[in-house]
């Protein structure tokens, strides 16, 4: 490379992710594959519209690629439509709000700070600002989905669109339940998976498409695909999503972020995948467990999908001053609020934990436990800076035995 300046960070930036242990719930590590083509020539190519249907010349590869990434993802989420050109998540449902809703309009969605996303109507979000969100939270006691309490709210709002999906729920979304709580109030319902797609592909979650109106997800967290987003409907709303996303929301697609989706798909759809979702899920279970064991409360008890929440609070401390201790040893972790937290978004009560990454590393049940054990010490000793420098030494030591994919 001959920009030096450049070629140093990334070399750092690659460095750090082979030191340090990365648990950021919404973070993981695409195949080499995938890293190849979002740096091909498909970089360099405009190609406002759809395949058959473009505004520039030149684009019959441009065709081929963004075909087979949709017939991949109509396969493997066994879906009757979807688009692949949405940059983020925000935006894949951003294009679903100007597709079915006005100004205005009510909608029914998860509380942020009870594991929603920006996206599902905060006050400081596009999506709060221009239509009116109520919104449901999770049982005070359980800290899992209420459904009987969301069905109330349905019926007291009587909104347009219910949203379901989060960014920071443990647990099994009943999405058959959502499906019938939304008919019941003649509501569309849109499903944001995420965060939760790539175990949806993998067999480990249920799939919301027999069910929902519209599923969003991202293609960079469970999936393993490069940055971006997909929106998913029944052939009744093809038009209508295609349209609000060009020329709707976006103008021409990254086609080559659109090449490594459609390699991600076909990943996706391996006995391998399977296997990885399975060990993702496994690994979240047993690192929540020796948490647990450890004296720390996790939120809802438990997991069933590939993140959880400690709940820091009732040891004196707080998400922030946790992360902080953690990125210290090399443990990269986010804070986080748990529900009904008593702390601003700034501090939280909490920290939240993903495995996808780690696992994509190839780490297992065993160094789970050690990791575990870890975070633990960590967070009982965050003023023993001695104690500190050995546990990052424990950390060197396990990160040592693992590459991670795309540079090893």
């Amino acid at each position: 490379m001959i920009d030096k300046e450049v070629e140093k960070l990334i070399h750092l930036e690659a460095l750090r992710h082979k030191e340090d242990l990365n648990l950021i719930a919404s973070e993981n590590y695409p195949s080499k594959e995938v890293l190849k083509a979002c740096g091909s020539i498909f970089s360099t190519k405009y190609a406002e519209g759809y395949p058959k249907k473009r505004y520039y010349e030149g684009c019959e590869m441009a065709d081929e690629i963004e075909t087979l990434a949709i017939n991949r993802a109509k396969e493997l989420f066994n879906c009757d439509h979807v688009n692949v050109q949405p940059h983020s998540g925000t935006q894949a449902n951003m294009a679903v709000y100007l597709a079915v809703l006005n100004s205005n309009d009510s909608v029914l969605s998860m509380r942020l700070d009870q594991g929603g996303h920006l996206s599902h109507g905060s006050k400081v979000n596009f999506s709060g600002k221009i239509y009116n969100f109520n919104f449901y939270g999770v049982d005070r006691e359980t800290e899992m989905i209420d459904y009987d309490e969301v069905e109330k709210q349905a019926k007291s709002v009587n909104p347009k669109l219910i949203v379901c999906g989060a960014s920071a729920y443990s647990r099994i979304i009943d999405f058959n339940r959502f499906s019938k709580i939304a008919k019941s109030v003649g509501a569309l319902l849109l499903s944001d998976v995420a965060h939760i797609s790539g175990l949806i592909a993998g067999k480990m979650h249920p799939n919301p498409t027999p069910f929902s109106d519209f599923v969003t997800t991202t293609t960079h967290k469970t999936l393993r695909g490069p940055r971006g987003a997909i929106i998913m409907c029944s052939e009744k709303f093809k038009q209508s999503i295609d349209k609000a996303v060009f020329p709707g929301i976006q103008g021409g697609p990254f086609l080559n972020m659109i090449a490594g989706r459609a390699i991600a798909f076909k990943e996706a759809s391996s006995i391998n995948f399977q296997k990885y979702s399975k060990n993702v899920v496994s690994n979240a279970k047993v690192l929540s467990e020796v948490i647990i064991s450890n004296g720390f409360r996790v939120v809802s008890g438990g997991t069933d999908n590939h993140q959880f929440t400690i709940d820091v609070s009732t040891q004196g401390y707080t998400g922030s001053e946790v992360a902080t201790t953690l990125k210290k040893i090399g443990i990269i972790v986010n804070k986080n609020g748990i529900p009904y937290d008593k702390l601003p978004p700034k501090i939280t009560s909490g920290v939240r934990i993903g495995t996808p990454a780690l696992t994509s590393r190839g780490m297992l049940n065993d160094e789970m436990q050690l990791i575990g054990n870890i975070i633990s010490e960590a967070i009982y000793s965050r003023d023993d800076n001695k104690k500190l420098d050995s546990l990052k030494s424990r950390v060197k030591d396990i990160t040592e035995g693992f590459s991670f994919p795309g540079y090893d």
